[in-house]
């Protein structure tokens, strides 16, 4: 038996296990190092998770694709329960179905049992909120525990980042470790070097940290309000002068873990009857479309790959076929920017938080290291970046993940 360290992410998970000298990520779907972290339940209510998933849900297999999981963590949705076929289970099963596949792949890959872990966690996971917090860890230990191992443990993402970072740095730094995933915002300060590398307790080495509950997934959900929603009647009028069609539908329909809500008979019927009264009831229909079709997780997708091409390539072309034919979103990145610049501003106050709580000056880091995807949206990237002018910029794709570095932790840990 082996001890690992595990990832469960907003957007993706990685499970690492201590190889020689460093460590190594488990092949978990297709050979990949990564799995999207998303089940897929067909009529008769058998799984599918990853990448698997998603394509059985865009192919338009009849059945329930639930993505954004660790989302539900530190809320009442972790004990309540969804439909599943013919049946309804906790969501909290749903997530131990989920990381149990994840250990089950990687005893495979590897050829070892797993049965002590140490597992990554957000800052926050919930804002301002640390019975809710406590929660959310603790659930997860509960999960941890029923699918098969004996012993866990955490350590904050950031903090498991910068443990393999600190392999490579030759002398001491002081570095800002931005991690931006799906669903959280994680910031701390790190005194790093190498004669501290097999300092059993690095407790006096953690400056600071701070994070907030914003993440790609919060982006995604501005982009969606913001260019997608609109075109299904969101802020458009009723007949009645002075009010707009109900917004909660909206809402949900831009939150990856409220999707499912909405796929109700009353839900239909409510719309139906805000339609009637609709000053643009052709825009209602296209929302009823997505909610008799169960596409609202489609959407969601095509949000979240348009916001990556606007990253990348600076616009993008949202197509809307699955809503009506014919039917674009033209975007660009300064739409994007205009859009989500609320959300930039306050993930970058996080570093001055950290600041103050380390009681250092902004020229006083010498690297930050950025990692998750929303770091390479260029309004997020510089908005942290402003903050630390003078520090060199670490790329987290260039070493590691915060999976290794969970792993390196778990040889610390479990020997």
């Amino acid at each position: 038996m082996a001890a690992c360290g595990l990832d469960f992410g907003t957007s993706n998970t990685t499970l690492g296990l201590p190889d020689g000298h460093g460590a190594v990520l488990a092949a978990l779907e297709d050979g990949r190092d990564t799995v999207p972290s998303a089940v897929f339940y067909d009529r008769a209510g058998h799984p599918r998770i990853g990448r698997a998933a998603v394509r059985a849900y865009v192919e338009g297999e009849d059945g329930r694709l639930m993505r954004a999981l660790k989302s539900v963590l530190g809320t009442a949705l972790l004990d309540e329960t969804t439909a599943v076929g013919r049946r309804r289970i906790p969501f909290r099963a749903v997530i131990g179905e989920f990381i149990a596949t994840v250990k089950a792949r990687a005893e495979a890959d590897r050829g070892v049992g797993l049965d002590k872990v140490v597992m990554g966690r957000p800052v926050f996971f919930v804002d301002d909120d640390a019975a809710g917090n406590a929660r959310a860890q603790d659930a997860l230990e509960e999960i941890a525990h029923s699918i098969g191992f004996s012993e866990v443990s955490f350590q904050y993402e950031p903090i498991a980042a910068a443990l393999d970072y600190e392999q490579q740095v030759a002398h001491e730094e002081l570095a800002l470790i931005a991690d931006i995933g799906g669903g959280t915002s994680d910031f701390s300060i790190v005194r790093l070097a190498p004669e501290r590398r097999t300092k059993p307790d690095r407790v006096d080495d953690i400056l600071a940290n701070d994070g907030v509950r914003i993440g790609g997934t919060d982006f995604d959900r501005q982009l969606s309000l913001s260019i997608v929603m609109p075109l299904l009647g969101y802020r458009s009028p009723m007949k009645q002068p002075g009010r707009d069609v109900p917004s909660a539908y909206y809402f949900d329909l831009a939150t990856w873990s409220a999707i499912n809500r909405l796929y109700t008979p009353k839900t239909v019927r409510e719309i139906v009857e805000v339609k009637r009264d609709a000053a643009h009831p052709a825009l209602l229909d296209r929302l009823l479309k997505v909610i008799e079709d169960q596409r609202g997780h489609t959407l969601a997708i095509a949000t979240e790959g348009a916001k990556i091409a606007l990253a990348e390539e600076g616009e993008a072309r949202l197509d809307l076929k699955e809503v009506e034919a014919g039917l674009i979103a033209e975007l660009d990145r300064g739409g994007l920017e205009t859009h989500t610049a609320t959300l930039a501003e306050r993930v970058a106050r996080r570093v001055g938080v950290c600041l103050e709580q380390a009681g250092l000056k902004t020229d006083q880091i010498d690297a930050v290291f950025l990692t998750g995807g929303s770091t390479r949206l260029a309004h997020v990237r510089s908005a942290i970046l402003a903050a630390v002018p003078n520090a060199r910029v670490v790329d987290g794709d260039t070493f590691g993940s915060v999976g290794t570095g969970l792993a390196l932790e778990a040889r610390r840990r479990f020997g």
